[in-house]
């Protein structure tokens, strides 16, 4: 080692030990028992099992409503959901019994029953070229579960790297509307741990759901959490509404804010938590919705209807989902990320033009507004969900480690097989909260 590094390795060690002294002086009395940042699914469900639990806490919230990324979207007069949408794993998801409790009505169904239709270049294909585009996605498949029985962590693009060159480029995009995430960037491993079960969707909308099982819990909204300190003697959080103390937090933003620095962590978080960090990235699942003037453009209610013209730049469009008069657009990857630089008059545009490809001239005239939902711009997310980097698989179950028994990460991100999802975000909490009450506690 060199003396400069000694000296920098030195100078780190000591600040980091005084930070630790001075929070045990400065958080002799705190405010609450936990704090939690972030009111969405995770947020919500820690509050809820610390209350249960007996602990009191403040639970504060950078947006000005709840919810996170659940948000159902009422603003083009019939609703639909701008971020989470299906209860997957259905057996196992805590939000099916949560539902229930509420008297909120389940789609059992799963949606989408109106059919689907493949297009490319404004063509709609027969029978036998749609068979070759799902050979590629079977062959993908094949190539995932190969390497999962091998244990070697690769791309999706490494995977099926050996197929020929068209199905390749189908199967590159393969979990493109599924993780929102262009191939390359992709977890074959990560994927494959991923849970699965049957798929509900709620009547009013999987956001309205998450904001109804908040209901009650003291949230201060608008409140963003800017420092976060911490040590021996507890946490102690700078936020725009001042400085609060608490014996321990949980800290339930997405992986995109914290890797984005908008919370500062003194003294820093362990090399193992910043290397779980910087493993996982966030995809660009995103959601373009029009508004339509209640034209049936000669389709069944729930009709999807897929773009393939260009493989990185695939779009699935559900036409008049349960009737309602909207088409709902879903894309992914560097292709979503560039919609969203555009901003949403580009995206309506975009998507506009995509559907009057495929149906003719008679959607524009049904076309009466639109919405663009793109997490990856938002800057209070930095994308839809979080997507492990090839060959960090193992950065989920790094990052639910507590940091010195005073920090908790929880949310989708570090819920295991039930990641990028409401449900495994709910469970993340769940768990991440009973742990901290049992640490207080002893």
């Amino acid at each position: 080692m060199t003396t400069s590094l000694q000296r920098r390795v030195v100078l780190r060690g000591g600040l980091a030990c005084a930070a630790l002294i001075g929070m045990r002086a400065r958080l002799f009395a705190a405010d609450v028992d936990v704090l939690i940042i972030g009111a969405g699914a995770a947020g919500i469900s820690a509050a809820h099992e610390l209350r249960k639990l007996g602990l009191s806490f403040r639970l504060i919230e950078a947006r000005d409503r709840i919810g996170g990324r659940a948000f159902t979207d009422a603003s083009l007069g019939a609703a639909f959901d701008a971020g989470a949408e299906i209860i997957h794993f259905a057996e196992a998801n805590p939000w099916v019994e949560i539902a229930r409790e509420l008297g909120e009505e389940l789609d059992l169904s799963g949606g989408r029953m109106g059919g689907w239709q493949v297009f490319s270049g404004g063509k709609r294909l027969g029978m036998l070229e749609r068979g070759r585009r799902w050979q590629a996605f079977r062959e993908m498949e094949a190539r995932m579960a190969a390497v999962e029985r091998a244990g070697i962590d690769m791309s999706l693009a490494d995977a099926v790297a050996d197929l020929e060159s068209e199905h390749r480029a189908i199967a590159r995009s393969g979990l493109l509307l599924v993780l929102g995430e262009d191939g390359e960037r992709i977890s074959v491993l990560d994927n494959q741990q991923l849970w699965n079960g049957a798929d509900y969707t709620t009547r009013a909308g999987y956001g309205t759901l998450v904001i109804a099982y908040g209901r009650g819990l003291p949230v201060a909204l608008s409140v963003r959490a800017d420092t976060i300190r911490w040590g021996d003697g507890g946490v102690e959080a700078e936020t725009s509404a001042g400085t609060i103390r608490a014996r321990a937090a949980l800290v339930t933003v997405s992986v995109g804010v914290l890797n984005s620095g908008a919370i500062r962590f003194v003294p820093d978080l362990p090399s193992e938590t910043q290397g779980a960090l910087a493993g996982i990235g966030m995809g660009a699942l995103t959601k373009i919705a029009l508004r339509l003037n209640g034209e049936r453009l000669d389709l069944n209610d729930s009709t999807t209807l897929m773009d393939g013209t260009r493989s990185e730049a695939m779009t699935m469009i559900e036409v008049l989902p349960g009737g309602k008069p909207l088409a709902v657009a879903i894309c992914g990857g560097d292709f979503a990320r560039g919609l969203g630089r555009a901003g949403e008059a580009a995206a309506v545009a975009h998507v506009t033009d995509v559907l009057a490809g495929m149906l003719g001239g008679a959607v524009r005239r049904a076309v009466t507004g639109g919405r663009l939902a793109s997490w990856w711009a938002d800057p209070l997310s930095h994308g839809a969900y979080s997507v492990c980097q090839p060959g960090q698989s193992g950065a989920r179950a790094a990052l639910a480690e507590p940091v010195a028994l005073r920090l908790w990460f929880a949310g989708e991100a570090t819920a295991g097989g039930g990641a990028m999802t409401v449900g495994g975000a709910t469970l993340s909490a769940r768990k991440a909260a009973r742990d901290c009450a049992a640490r207080l506690k002893t």
